[in-house]
């Protein structure tokens, strides 16, 4: 499906939330860091929704809390404390991160306000130990540049980041609260983005301005982008969590082909005369139609006494197995509504039969059951009675919806940049007032003083890196746009190596070793710094610093010395080069004979395939050219 964004009316607008380098957690003196060590606490929670000052309930938390959940916790002691775990109430706001949130601010030209105030924002999920999360309010009203085009900010946030999830058996979801309190920057652009490549474009440019600070964490996790993406006709959708800055693009492109396939699913249904009231919300019992089956999904269900439900969806036929985006159909949208408000594995619908050992036989006879004819589609499910009737009610539900066009609801991202369904979007009951922190003033003195020291900005920089360090404009935008441009300028600065070297490494390179599966964020700023250092020292090859890097990223806590050791890649000293030198020679003496100076280039790929990573290429080269000059005046 081929999409002119620009005639269609596709507006997106971007939040950004990203971890911040600070010495401590937003409200307490825990270390902000996620724990390697084993968890030295558990307790087991089961969190509610509660009514706002207005006497609302949140939709988005009355779902959460539907799933009829309980939440296990692990805690260790050096990453989270009494705070994390609603034990004792929240320390002083981070008055470091509040800096950093204000440079930020300032330097997307946003006003900070007057006067800061913490709120509580109702999450239920688990992911908070309280039932919510604090944010507050920093600053409105800023602006950034894409090109030539003026990106409104309509607010620049603070809040703590949440739990990390790290399993889930039955009804108990496991979350550790090490990250929880991490302090997180909130950057919310204005719906005026109307492209999927302008997405990316405009998340580049924020990221620049953050990284601009150096007070921001990097590496997978630190930084997750929300959309909010609406098309004419369609719905204001929510979508959560994409934390590749290169699949922002695909994840826009993906959600506006679902909103129109979901149009043309509308369409379908009201040519084929279908209204809401036809949906009707009746559950037959069909387990009779499958006691002899052959499907083991099914026949295993039986086996433990459970039931085989079913709704009738009159005209459906052939729509549910309707492609929305890639590995996305409308039965797939009605299974994970299934699976959230009804806890059961999954659905069958009739459209994707006969399949799975179900054969045509039973799904005739499936369909006299629930009196559906050849237009008609069925959905059932096997699982306990109630479990099976809040899912074919979810899918009731969604099916209604399929008649309106697109439902609102929060979507989450998947790697591959397609989504699954979340929650329902939330409403405005969610916030309300935190009491056990005071307020802060921000100061016309203090905002002057950030003002003195603001970094300088992206272009800027893109300039100097050029300037400074003898970049061409291509790695120079590289380094700028890298998670290592900070590090890059301290290697350049103490070690000898070539910037452009220590540049190419860091960003392309280390993109390829990602791209591999190598670990690279498991090496720390300082084993960098240690390997170029050596480098520079002549004490190691430059072509062996990619083994050696993937080497650490691999054995956390180790030395850049024992990796050299492990990996034999120890410099050869000068009299043990000549003599691979000479024995290359010696075992290539015909070659020598017949080519004499025009052998150099076969020789010193065999002298190289010898000594790499312990040799440095050029040295290799001189002994070998002088050793053949000896040889052709003997």
């Amino acid at each position: 499906m081929s999409v002119d964004y620009s005639k269609l009316g596709l507006k997106v607008g971007l939040e950004i939330h990203q971890q911040l380098d600070t010495s401590t957690k937003l409200f307490c003196n825990c270390q902000p860091e996620l724990s390697k060590e084993e968890s030295e606490v558990l307790f087991l929670r089961r969190l509610r929704p509660t009514q706002s000052e207005l006497g609302q309930v949140d939709p988005a938390a009355f779902f959460e809390f539907q799933k009829g959940v309980k939440i296990l916790y692990e805690a260790n002691n050096e990453t989270s404390c009494l705070v994390e775990m609603d034990e004792e109430p929240p320390h002083p706001l981070n008055l470091e991160a509040v800096e950093i949130a204000l440079t930020v601010a300032l330097m997307m030209k946003a006003t900070p306000i007057d006067e800061i105030h913490v709120m509580r924002k109702t999450v239920i999920d688990g992911s908070n130990t309280t039932g919510f999360q604090r944010t507050c309010l920093i600053a409105l009203g800023g602006e950034i540049y894409v090109g030539e085009k003026r990106i409104p900010i309509e607010h620049v946030s603070l809040e703590e980041d949440a739990a990390r999830k790290t399993g889930q058996e039955g009804k108990i979801i496991r979350y550790r609260i090490d990250r929880l309190g991490i302090p997180l920057i909130e950057i919310a652009t204005a719906p005026v983005i109307y492209s999927p490549k302008e997405t990316e474009q405009v998340a580049l440019a924020i990221g620049r301005i953050l990284r601009a600070t150096g007070k921001v964490k990097r590496g997978l996790g630190t930084i997750r982008q929300d959309l909010n993406i609406s098309i004419p006709q369609g719905a204001l959708i929510e979508i959560k969590g994409v934390q590749e800055l290169e699949i922002l693009p695909l994840v826009v492109e993906y959600e506006v082909k679902r909103q129109l396939r979901l149009l043309e699913v509308r369409e379908e249904l009201k040519k084929r005369g279908l209204k809401e009231d036809d949906i009707e919300e009746k559950v037959v019992d069909v387990t009779q139609v499958f006691q002899n089956t052959k499907c083991k999904v099914i026949s295993k269900a039986l086996g433990r006494n459970l039931r085989v439900l079913a709704v009738h969806l009159p005209k459906f036929a052939g729509l549910l197995k309707r492609e929305l985006a890639p590995d996305l159909r409308l039965g797939t949208e009605m299974a994970d509504r299934a699976r959230f408000w009804g806890r059961v594995g999954g659905i069958f619908h009739t459209d994707e039969l006969p399949a799975y050992g179900i054969t045509l036989e039973e799904v005739k006879r499936l369909k006299e059951t629930v009196n559906a004819d050849e237009m008609d589609a069925v959905v059932f499910v096997a699982d306990n009675v109630e479990n099976a009737e809040d899912a074919l009610r979810a899918v009731v539900e969604r099916a209604r919806e399929a008649l309106r066009g697109v439902p609102e609801e929060t979507r989450a991202a998947k790697p591959d940049g397609t989504t699954r369904y979340m929650r329902p979007r939330p409403g405005a009951a969610r916030m309300y007032p935190e009491t056990d922190i005071p307020p802060i003033k921000i100061t016309a003195e203090h905002l002057e003083s950030i003002r003195k020291r603001l970094p300088e900005l992206p272009e800027q920089k893109l300039n100097r890196l050029m300037q400074e360090y003898g970049l061409n404009k291509k790695l120079a935008k590289q380094v700028l746009d890298s998670e290592y441009g900070q590090l890059f300028e301290t290697i350049a600065m103490k070690t000898k190596v070539s910037p452009t070297t220590i540049a190419a490494f860091l960003t392309e390179k280390l993109k390829a070793m990602k791209r591999e599966g190598i670990p690279i964020e498991n090496v720390s700023d300082n084993q960098f710094l240690t390997v170029f250092s050596m480098v520079g020292k002549g004490e190691l090859a430059k072509e062996a610093v990619e083994e050696v890097v993937a080497w650490l990223s691999k054995n956390e806590n180790a030395t850049v010395e024992e990796a050299i050791e492990k990996l034999g890649l120890k410099m050869l000293s000068m009299k043990d080069l000549e003599r691979v030198i000479t024995e290359t020679l010696m075992e290539n003496a015909d070659l020598v004979k017949q080519r004499g100076s025009k052998a150099f280039a076969p020789l010193m790929g065999m002298v190289m395939r010898k000594v790499r990573g312990k040799a440095k290429a050029q040295l290799v080269s001189q002994i070998l050219k002088r050793k053949l000059e000896e040889r052709g005046n003997c």
